[in-house]
């Protein structure tokens, strides 16, 4: 299921970051995504397919309605959206984040292989099905509230 711009308004609701792996990331103003790499201030960033990562708040949601107070940050993921469904798109595509930034999906979902404190309260956690990881095709700065836009697959127009 393809979203339009038309039906949902679809952004960044937050940025996050992190300085090691394996916690949860500090909402910031805004980062700066370079090429090839990642959120320059964030542990997962290097040259690999996992450079950035993101849920949606559909996907925060679905804990909330467990009766765990999550929010943006918590599941580890650096970009939390609002609007599209991230785990519905196909590996390549490309999403468009405000007016400078491309990113492309390499990655859906992850193996965790300890499972996180979310998943010890609630018995679950989202991000291992739902949450998906980028690689950095344009740098730019991200802040919430920039505009979020699939773009289609490399080297292939969207239906």
């Amino acid at each position: 299921m393809s979203h339009s711009v038309d039906d949902i308004r679809s952004r960044i609701v937050a940025v996050s970051v992190s300085d090691r792996k394996g916690v949860k990331k500090n909402n910031v103003p805004r980062a700066r995504l370079v090429k090839n790499h990642g959120i320059a201030e964030d542990a997962h960033a290097g040259d690999w397919h996992r450079q950035v990562s993101l849920l949606d708040m559909e996907s925060v949601e679905k804990i909330r309605a467990k009766g765990l107070d999550v929010g943006p940050g918590e599941f580890a993921e650096n970009l939390t959206t609002e609007g599209i469904r991230l785990w519905e798109l196909p590996v390549g595509t490309r999403l468009r984040v405000g007016d400078e930034v491309l990113l492309e999906v390499t990655q859906i979902g992850k193996e965790c292989h300890s499972r996180c404190a979310i998943f010890h309260q609630v018995g679950d956690c989202v991000m291992p099905r739902e949450g998906i990881f980028a690689r950095v095709l344009n740098e730019g700065t991200v802040k919430p509230g920039d505009s979020l836009m699939v773009e289609g697959r490399g080297g292939e127009t969207q239906e």
